[in-house]
């Protein structure tokens, strides 16, 4: 039987669908009502029809997965999740001490990195358009990036 790649199915998905490559056949296998395993043969339209189910059924689940909420809803949930959850004062000061040690090292760093660094991850240039107003190669730039962001990690691991 030629292995098929795993699907997730749903748990009322009565059948398996299987094809032997040596002998051409299609077939899905079932249990009937008394629990007993049944195999049919079936033609390719059928065993391709029995595919797209699947398939369908998998999409599906998905969706469902990804987009319905699972979970009662009520309004204090709702403002919960709306308002998100309040931060506590110790995280607030800790943010706040972490910004500032942040906006020193980056003070600190030499000027070409500090400027490629900021205009990078803080006014959303990419590296191409960086690399342009500069002058300078894309290399370059991803190179004094990549340095800078050592040089603060270094700063923060101590």
């Amino acid at each position: 039987m030629a292995e098929r790649p795993k699907r997730r199915k749903y748990r009322d998905n009565p059948y398996t669908l299987n094809y032997c490559e040596e002998t051409n056949i299609y077939i899905v296998v079932f249990k009937d009502v008394k629990g007993q395993l049944q195999k049919i043969e079936v033609s390719k339209e059928i065993y391709q029809a029995f595919d797209r189910f699947e398939l369908d059924d998998v999409k599906e689940l998905n969706e469902y997965d990804r987009h319905i909420e699972h979970s009662e809803v009520f309004e204090n949930n709702l403002t919960e999740k709306a308002m998100g959850k309040p931060m506590l004062i110790d995280e607030i000061v800790e943010n706040q001490i972490i910004n500032e040690e942040l906006k020193k090292a980056i003070q600190e760093l030499p000027e070409i990195q500090r400027k490629r660094l900021k205009r990078y991850y803080f006014d959303d240039m990419t590296m191409e358009q960086i690399a342009l107003e500069e002058k300078c190669s894309k290399v370059a730039v991803k190179y004094s990036i990549d340095i800078a962001i050592q040089k603060i990690s270094k700063k923060f691991k101590n």
